[in-house]
């Protein structure tokens, strides 16, 4: 409420979010996993004595530090980026509740970077023993970064028994933490060693002995990963809110993306037990692409379901998706939405002022005396506040669909009711006037109902008060 909005055209704000965080996480798991494998796999191929796999280990390392540390560090800053803008008072709670937890999250960090470069560029320059000292400061180092990491985006989907007065670590130790951490980090091992598979079936394709090697133990790593990553999500889900539940319950799409998330850990872990593991042959080029998408599918699934359970909330029963405190509710929907935001409130006093009263607040009973073309205006600019964050006036989640052959009255109920409506919507937060002209405001966007549907409850019910049905009839 007291910051302006940020409109994306089409595709919305939180979708933008989603594509760069996703990609991100696609990277930051494999600079999880990647670490723990580059650093067990080394410490073997001294123990072994075998160069051949030395050699192939550091062109790996070098293929790891350009996507982990590279291309990582700028979808990183591209969260950062989109989440300020798209959902500014959650960041700022975030940063504000665990600002301990991100100041150790950067130190592990600098310790990430740091011992990743020293790992690679200093490769056989230090002794067999402190070279595997540096790849293992680096891996648990960046595993530690997973844990903050995890600990912060799980307190997003249970608070648990947090209060403000509680402090970081309450927060922090939230009921789904841990079963975040075992999922997170099964995936990082499971996407590590697919990573692996792509690169060795392109890097080692003429050799086959060694690649044979990398493939059967990267095959372990993945099982490994297989394995938590079902037993973290049956974790995950038992830890779910009742609202999280719930969301699942009512979006058969996400039960259904539900089941084929625990399936396919089930058949990656019998494909590579079956596969690599006992026929190292399997791994071309070709295998190894197809495993890696379905590897890139399952994990970006994985995120989309734990996002989308988190509705109507940005942080579960702190800040909800329109960007407003739950707290804050109550008084928004006595005074007024527009009265109850710094930009609002600045723009009503620009383009309207003579909407307010005395004492400098906004007379919401003089919205409705506004031109019908101003107060269409004014609820766009309710909407961009109240709804922007999760719809678009055409493109992604489009209110213009939506809303398609809806009458008036149909408009106006569903935004007073929104949240009885739709349970994972947050609740109307302004008066019934503001949700008046943000009816006419959503009405102007409405498409037509579609064509050749000739019957309808809407069109063949009695409309006696003269008004417009859905065909835009009367009677």
């Amino acid at each position: 409420m007291h910051y302006p909005w940020w409109y994306v055209s089409k595709l919305t704000g939180p979708m933008l979010i989603a594509l760069i965080a996703t990609t991100h996480v696609f990277v930051s798991m494999y600079a999880v996993g990647g670490g723990i494998y580059l650093a067990g796999e080394t410490g073997y191929a001294y123990k072994v004595n075998n160069k051949s796999l030395l050699e192939y280990l550091r062109s790996q390392a070098m293929f790891f530090i350009l996507l982990t540390v590279v291309f990582g560090a700028i979808t990183g800053v591209g969260i950062w980026w989109t989440i300020g803008l798209t959902s500014p008072l959650a960041t700022e709670s975030l940063i504000h509740i665990f600002v301990f937890g991100w100041a150790m999250e950067y130190v592990f960090f600098v310790l990430e970077i740091t011992s990743a470069f020293i790992f690679f560029y200093y490769w056989g320059r230090l002794e067999p023993k402190i070279h595997k000292t540096i790849g293992w400061i680096y891996a648990v180092s960046a595993w530690f970064s997973l844990v903050l990491i995890t600990g912060i985006t799980a307190f997003q989907l249970n608070i648990g028994s947090w209060t403000p007065a509680k402090g970081m670590w309450s927060a922090f130790f939230n009921p789904q933490t841990f079963p975040q951490i075992v999922a997170r980090t099964g995936a990082s091992l499971l996407l590590a060693s697919l990573y692996v598979f792509l690169h060795a079936s392109i890097k080692l394709r003429h050799d086959n002995e060694l690649r044979f090697l990398v493939g059967t133990k990267a095959s372990k790593w993945g099982m490994a990963g297989a394995i938590l990553v079902t037993l973290g999500g049956i974790w995950w889900y038992t830890n779910l809110p009742e609202s999280g539940k719930d969301a699942l319950t009512a979006a058969s799409a996400l039960q259904i993306l539900t089941m084929i998330i625990f399936a396919s850990s089930i058949v990656v872990f019998f494909m590579l037990y079956f596969g690599p593991y006992h026929n190292p042959s399997w791994i071309t080029p070709g295998f190894a692409i197809l495993l890696f998408l379905f590897g890139l599918a399952a994990t970006g699934t994985g995120e989309f379901i734990r996002e989308s359970t988190r509705k109507p909330y940005i942080i579960y029963d702190y800040v909800l998706g329109n960007n407003v405190l739950v707290d804050e509710i109550p008084k928004l929907q006595k005074d007024g939405y527009l009265n109850g935001g710094v930009w609002t409130k600045e723009f009503m006093k620009v383009h309207y002022p003579e909407v307010f009263d005395k004492n400098g607040n906004i007379d919401n009973q003089k919205l409705l005396q506004l031109p019908e073309k101003d107060q269409v205006k004014v609820g766009e600019v309710i909407f961009q506040y109240h709804c922007n964050d999760c719809h678009s006036r055409n493109g992604f989640s489009a209110v213009s669909d939506l809303t398609r052959g809806w009458t008036p009255e149909m408009v106006n109920t569903i935004i007073i009711y929104l949240d009885a409506a739709h349970f994972f919507m947050p609740p109307w937060s302004g008066t019934m006037q503001e949700a008046a002209v943000l009816t006419k405001y959503i009405t102007s966007l409405s498409q037509p109902h579609p064509a050749g549907m000739k019957y309808s409850f809407a069109k063949s019910a009695p409309n006696n008060s003269g008004k417009a049905n859905a065909y835009g009839d009367t009677k």
